[in-house]
């Protein structure tokens, strides 16, 4: 289910997630509209925009945040023309499984941004490259992750765009233990409770988003 503002885009996104084998029941202007067919319909993801009708501010935002506290099965990602550090913390913070935050670039980029719904399908998280690379740029000396060799710092950033520790070696040419024992070190470093599953990486972005 899609909900943008832009016909062009929205028509666009429609036309490719339909070429591609996805169903698209519904595909609204504004985040009214988007929460009734959602009330309506439950479907299995939304992508929003988060600037939409009337104020152009976060509606979109607001929007994708109910959908995620009364049906938290229903997967969302986010669209966003610039990078807004808030809004991504925002999203993560409500509940860090099934979510995703892209800039509407990477939507060009067909590979990824079929990709990051299908990591969000899959019950995981989604962050855009760019954003990571702009948090990363705007750490200083007293953050936490001043601790991180540029290997973990490198791990990191790829766990916060939502890969599998199988991608992160792929990504990064190393091994799988190599990825293993870096993420290990970050949770250390970052003084994470030893919580079992994906939670804990997900509290690993948070931290990352918050520095």
């Amino acid at each position: 289910m899609l909900a943008e503002d832009s016909t062009l885009l929205r028509e666009g996104l429609v036309r490719l997630l339909t070429e591609e084998g996805h169903e698209v029941p519904a595909a609204v202007g504004d985040a009214v509209a988007l929460l009734r067919e959602v009330e309506a319909q439950q479907p299995d993801m939304v992508v929003v925009d988060i600037r939409m009708p009337p104020t152009h501010t976060d509606e979109g935002l607001r929007a994708a945040l109910e959908i995620r506290k009364r049906w938290p099965g229903v997967g969302v990602l986010v669209l966003s023309q610039h990078m807004e550090r808030n809004y991504a913390v925002q999203l993560l913070t409500a509940n860090a499984e099934r979510v995703g935050y892209l800039l509407k670039d990477r939507v060009a980029q067909v590979e990824e941004f079929l990709d990051a719904l299908e990591r969000i399908q899959a019950g995981g998280a989604a962050l855009d490259p760019e954003v990571v690379r702009q948090l990363v740029i705007r750490t200083t000396h007293s953050d936490p992750l001043a601790r991180l060799t540029p290997r973990e710092r490198s791990v990191l950033e790829a766990l916060a765009q939502g890969h599998t520790n199988a991608a992160i070696a792929d990504k990064l040419h190393i091994s799988m233990s190599a990825v293993e024992k870096n993420l290990n070190m970050i949770f250390d470093k970052l003084e994470l409770g030893h919580t079992t599953g994906y939670n804990r990486r997900i509290l690993a972005v948070l931290r990352y988003l918050e520095s």
